[in-house]
């Protein structure tokens, strides 16, 4: 995803009265700061119902995971695989990445179950972070704030408010929670590091800070969408990763901000696209109600985990049935079910670049 936001804003968006929002006042509300308030709901809720420092059970697991975080994988489907024009004009990359990454992937559980969950987990790992830090640029973009100073200390707030809570992660292995296995991450940072760098965390943060209320207040110039990215971004892996020490906190405080925005993100871009196809505002499936998109993606998320607790994981027969006993091929399986998370992931970097999106770019 992060291609869309290497770039430089046009003259246009640096003239008074550039929009301050990358979809709607509303819409962004809702999505970025809506997502986190969510978070912070669940972790209230958690502490009301006594799991906040367990296990995320399953009527949290339900929302959290299939219906955003799997959903969003599936979502990315309607970017490409759903839509025949796209595919036509890229055809070698959507056919490649697939089958190459099955390939990678099966190389890679062939040398051990815990490589390949290693491996996926730093991947996801890099797409979240970078996920958080596109969307800061892309504010960038949309007010065509063009300084240097401020897009360096707007790169290293939004890496910050991501790579210390993952620096702290990693300097107190093993905890309670984990990406996707226990023993995902290998990598050991020196106990007492996050400790060493925290001084420099709260200073990039207050640096940030200052900047914002100083351009605001002496400036009259303002970025709030993006100031609430940075933001949420900060507290929600702050409160998840270190203030707390539970899947449940983690899960709840990682999922929502992540999905959530990249939902709307995809819902923005088809509405464009069939507006585009038309000529007006179509009364169709997704450019009015995006329901009929979330009932497509939640459906494909469900198939995904059934299969998944079916043949691999056997923890909820209730929602997903009787097992299946098919052990003797996890070499192909596993692979074959981490694939959408794989294909996902690399093509967030090639299908989000500005040139091909401009729909994205309209006020509305």
């Amino acid at each position: 995803m992060e291609a869309i936001f290497h770039i430089r804003a046009s003259s246009a968006l640096a003239k008074e009265g550039a929009p301050l929002w990358l979809f709607s006042a509303g819409a962004d509300l809702v999505v970025f700061l809506g997502s986190a308030l969510l978070s912070l709901i669940a972790l209230w809720i958690g502490a009301q119902a006594g799991v906040l420092h367990g296990d995320t059970p399953d009527w949290a697991w339900i929302p959290a995971i299939l219906l955003v975080d799997v959903a969003h994988v599936y979502s990315t489907g309607f970017r490409v695989y759903f839509d025949t024009n796209e595919l036509k004009r890229r055809p070698w990359l959507y056919g490649l990445v697939p089958a190459l990454g099955y390939i990678f992937g099966v190389a890679l559980y062939s040398e051990g179950e815990l490589i390949f969950w290693r491996v996926l987990a730093y991947l996801a790992v890099f797409h979240f972070v970078r996920q958080q830090y596109g969307w800061v640029m892309l504010y960038r973009a949309r007010l065509g704030e063009r300084e240097r100073l401020g897009y360096w200390i707007d790169s290293f707030a939004i890496y910050a408010a991501s790579i210390y809570p993952l620096i702290y992660w990693h300097a107190q292995l093993p905890r309670q929670f984990w990406w996707f296995l226990p023993g995902d991450f290998l990598i050991v940072v020196p106990n007492g590091i996050e400790r060493s760098i925290e001084p420099i965390y709260w200073s990039i943060m207050g640096a940030y800070a200052f900047r914002s209320l100083y351009r605001r207040m002496r400036l009259g110039q303002s970025n709030p969408g993006k100031d609430i990215v940075v933001a949420t971004t900060a507290i929600c892996w702050y409160v998840g990763i270190i203030t707390f020490n539970s899947d449940y906190a983690f899960t709840v405080t990682n999922v929502f901000i992540h999905g959530i925005p990249y939902l709307a993100l995809i819902y923005r871009y088809n509405r464009a696209r069939w507006r585009d196809s038309t000529g007006s505002k179509r009364k169709s499936l997704f450019s009015r109600c995006p329901l009929g998109m979330l009932a497509i993606i939640w459906a494909l998320a469900y198939v995904e985990e059934m299969l998944w607790d079916r043949t691999i994981w056997h923890e909820r027969g209730w929602m997903f049935g009787p097992a299946w006993d098919l052990s003797s091929l996890k070499l192909w399986l596993v692979p074959l079910l981490a694939l959408p998370q794989i294909s996902h992931y690399v093509l967030d970097g090639f299908i989000w670049r500005r040139k091909d999106n401009p729909e994205l770019f309209r006020t509305e």
